[in-house]
């Protein structure tokens, strides 16, 4: 998919023990059918383990299979994954829980629960990776299979599980900190690449050449319909803490003038002769607001810039199409004129 050198020298610095995933086609494959599979059924995002091992800074993923449904009460998801490591360490199959994958819809895959996972994950299997495959994308024409690893700053913060805003800037950590990309190299072997070869000689012209798609609306539509969804939500988000932040400042202004008016009491008090007026713990006539959690909107921020940066690099790609076909339609009518003349 990718030099994985040159990628690596575009990473941002993390402690990552891998530096890149490799990933054999026939897991890429499976992986593809699963998804596409789920997301035809109009089902829940599909979601299935990855198998594989580390080799010095190198994770390499050779199989997975899929997570039981939800629907299937029946049986137990630890029980499952368990069984299905053990048959494939039977039939000599790598057998390593080397991360999960995970499917996506023009990029809405930042959720609260896949941070739980790959928390989870990561702190129990160090190498772990999240892969995200997006259909939609795909469907497109554009293979989307992407590896996600949270940062050491957002394993520090689940660890400590304080999302106030004071907690988030002092570890630093914001939606664009929450995740590092790791590359990702599809590896097949001679064979396989002389079979797509021959796979690819075998597809019909017609078929092969629709590079100059510019049925762009739909799509572009459902990115700017989940933006202004993301944007709505954060927008409530925002007054939220707007509304504590003005009770806050209100309890700050009670409490001021309490304290002056005891103030005021104790000058009087004491020019009379009497004691000063028994210290109270003011915590409790003036109970701090909790603060709300800022976890929520900075997810949502990060959805918001996955949007904005899929819809962009969606958007040039429609413009270099539409100046293309722009140029071929201007020199095959040329050509119809000179003919005609």
């Amino acid at each position: 998919m990718a030099n994985p050198r040159a990628a690596i020298r575009r990473m941002t610095e993390t402690e990552s023990p891998i530096s890149y995933v490799q990933m054999d086609g026939l897991a890429v494959m499976k992986i593809v059918k699963h998804c596409h599979e789920e997301a035809s059924g109009n089902i829940d995002v599909a979601q299935g383990a990855l198998l594989g091992l580390v080799v010095d800074n190198r994770l390499e993923i050779t199989n997975c299979f899929a997570f039981p449904k939800h629907s299937d009460e029946s049986m137990d998801e630890d029980e499952y994954q368990l069984a299905m490591m053990r048959r494939l360490r039977k039939v000599n199959v790598d057998h390593y829980h080397v991360g999960w994958y995970q499917s996506a819809d023009v990029g809405n895959f930042l959720s609260l629960p896949l941070l739980e996972s790959q928390f989870h994950y990561q702190t129990s299997i160090e190498e772990s990776v999240v892969l995200i495959y997006d259909t939609q994308k795909t469907a497109r024409g554009f293979l989307s299979l992407k590896a996600y690893r949270l940062t050491p700053q957002a394993i520090a913060m689940y660890r400590e599980g304080e999302f106030t805003p004071e907690a988030l800037r002092t570890l630093k950590v914001g939606f664009d900190s929450l995740f590092s990309e790791i590359p990702v190299v599809v590896l097949n072997s001679n064979l396989t690449n002389i079979l797509l070869s021959e796979l690819g000689e075998m597809v019909p012209e017609e078929e092969g050449s629709n590079f100059l798609d510019l049925g762009t609306a739909s799509v572009l539509e459902g990115h700017l319909r989940c933006l202004m969804e993301r944007v709505d939500e954060l927008n409530q988000e925002a007054m939220k803490f707007n509304r504590h932040q003005q009770q806050v400042i209100r309890q700050q202004q009670d409490k001021h003038r309490y304290l002056q008016k005891r103030a005021q009491e104790n000058t009087a008090r004491a020019d009379k002769g009497e004691p000063p007026l028994p210290e109270e713990d003011l915590n409790k006539l003036f109970r701090p607001f909790p603060v709300p959690a800022r976890l929520n909107p900075m997810i949502v921020a990060g959805q918001i810039a996955t949007y904005g940066r899929h819809s962009n690099q969606f958007c040039s790609q429609a413009l270099a199409k539409l100046f293309v076909t722009q140029a071929l339609q201007g020199a095959k009518e040329g050509k119809i004129t000179h003919q005609d003349s």
